[in-house]
């Protein structure tokens, strides 16, 4: 929030507690660029991707996520529903 852009390789990875679309939904008020968002299931398999525009009241996956990924727009294509994510901890 309140950032101006997003870096291209650049993103933020939040972990709900459980898998479930209200706890994953999230807003785009104050928000100041577009982002791509991708929901993923326990087993970090993709549930759904979507394009977030900036000042919408809200997005939720289309089933029940326990990851969200939020990165640069142009990435969206990058996953598909039942793609499976691997997160290298660096």
């Amino acid at each position: 929030m309140f950032q101006k852009s997003l870096g291209p390789h650049y993103g933020l990875l939040m972990v709900q507690p459980r898998a479930d679309r209200v706890d994953a939904a999230i807003h785009m008020f104050f928000m100041n660029f577009d982002i791509a968002v991708i929901w993923a299931d326990a087993q970090l398999r993709v549930v759904d991707a979507q394009l977030a525009r900036r000042w919408r009241p809200a997005y939720a996956p289309a089933k029940a996520a326990k990851y969200v990924l939020e990165i640069h727009p142009d990435r969206l294509n990058d996953y598909q529903p039942g793609d499976q994510l691997v997160i290298d901890p660096c």
